[in-house]
């Protein structure tokens, strides 16, 4: 089994050890590679990695919900919301 990443810096440390970067460089790459996925999405773009996925942007419409502490109605605005799709390649690595 890998090595485990629940968060960014178990993330930097796995690209280090991979490339042999060290960590200050690697977390500039993955900053960098984090930077350019989020401005992408924010001009409505896809990120599309074959063999990885797809980083996209939905809209969510406007809804009416409720509190559920005192059933009051709410409206919900509508918003955008980012989703990512797993490609082949992830998913079969995964299997």
């Amino acid at each position: 089994m890998g090595a485990i990443l629940s968060n960014k810096n178990d993330l930097v440390a796995a690209v280090a050890e991979s490339t042999g970067l060290s960590k200050t460089e690697a977390a500039t790459a993955v900053d960098a590679v984090f930077q350019a996925i989020s401005n992408a999405l924010k001009e409505g773009d896809e990120v599309r990695l074959v063999g990885f996925g797809t980083f996209a942007v939905t809209d969510r419409a406007a809804s009416e919900g409720r509190n559920p502490r005192t059933g009051e109605k709410i409206s919900i605005p509508a918003s955008k919301l980012p989703k990512f799709k797993a490609g082949k390649g992830l998913k079969d690595a995964i299997q």
